[in-house]
């Protein structure tokens, strides 16, 4: 099995407990040499600042390749863009653009009255720029907005032709779902690379909320698996057996990189890079 190139997202912290966990969260990853790592950014943009320190910070003070998350929600195009060339000025030239969730309490995204009104609009702005290395998101289930499972992908064929480098999904619970999405991508046409997104299962309950939100779907053996793990206590175990074994098979049908989703919590996503053999990089010193 190649070892594959690993990535990893994380959230601005919001008090200072929490910049505490980000900061243990990236001395736990970093040591992995991940490709890069992500930050987020809240919906309705209510993350905004923050995560422009947290990608500053994380760019100067530990040394590394830092992508920006940036939305359209919530700001004018003037606005959204002084926001880009902020972390263009902080070293950052990188950027996940995505559309964004619309603010708490509001059902949908509606675009602000000068500002992006979808993805695509936002990934050319950028890309005409000529600043920034562009990734987008990609959903291998169907959007809960979306139309259908061609309509999401015939969106995500022009988020790349507006100038996206690659894409990252949304998690999934089974190999299978990732592979067939592959496959159609590249019956579409689509050739960028899509990195499957990973997601290490920290808290069952917890998790299987968050992807009913994201509609994905949630196979009945799964919930079974944590509901006899919670009894004997060994929920970590079966999380990080179940997160290797998937990421083990992806792997095996030629993905080469994974994008983990950390939220800020690192142990099961090192024990998992560790079981895949991306292990410390060990730096030699010279002997004299």
């Amino acid at each position: 099995m190649t070892t594959p190139s690993v990535s990893f997202e994380f959230f601005p912290p919001k008090n200072l407990e929490a910049s505490f966990r980000l900061w243990d969260t990236v001395q736990v990853l970093s040591p992995l040499a991940p490709r890069f790592v992500s930050v987020t950014y809240g919906a309705g943009g209510t993350t905004r600042d923050l995560t422009r320190d947290a990608v500053a910070t994380l760019h100067k003070n530990a040394g590394l390749n830092v992508a920006a998350h940036l939305t359209c929600v919530n700001a004018t195009r003037e606005e959204t863009l002084a926001i880009a060339d902020s972390f263009g000025e902080a070293g950052v030239t990188e950027i996940v653009a995505l559309r964004g969730d619309p603010p708490k309490g509001e059902g949908r995204f509606t675009p602000h009255p000068e500002g992006f009104a979808n993805s695509v609009e936002l990934i050319a702005a950028l890309a005409a720029t000529g600043k920034f290395t562009i990734r987008v998101g990609a959903y291998p289930e169907k959007h809960p907005e979306g139309a259908s499972e061609a309509a999401d992908i015939d969106w995500l064929k022009r988020k790349l032709e507006a100038g996206a480098a690659e894409a990252i999904t949304q998690f999934f619970f089974e190999t299978e779902t990732f592979l067939r999405f592959r496959d159609r991508c590249a019956a579409a046409g689509i050739t960028a690379p899509i990195v499957p997104g990973i997601l290490p299962i920290e808290n069952w309950t917890g998790m299987r909320k968050f992807a009913v939100g994201c509609g994905t779907a949630i196979p009945a053996w799964l919930d079974d698996a944590f509901d006899k793990a919670a009894r004997d206590n060994r929920t970590d175990l079966l999380a990080t057996a179940l997160c290797t074994e998937m990421c083990t098979d992806l792997l095996a049908e030629g993905v080469e990189s994974l994008h983990f989703y950390t939220l800020n919590k690192p142990e099961l996503t090192r024990d998992v890079c560790h079981a895949l053999g991306v292990t410390p990089e060990v730096k030699l010193e010279n002997v004299a």
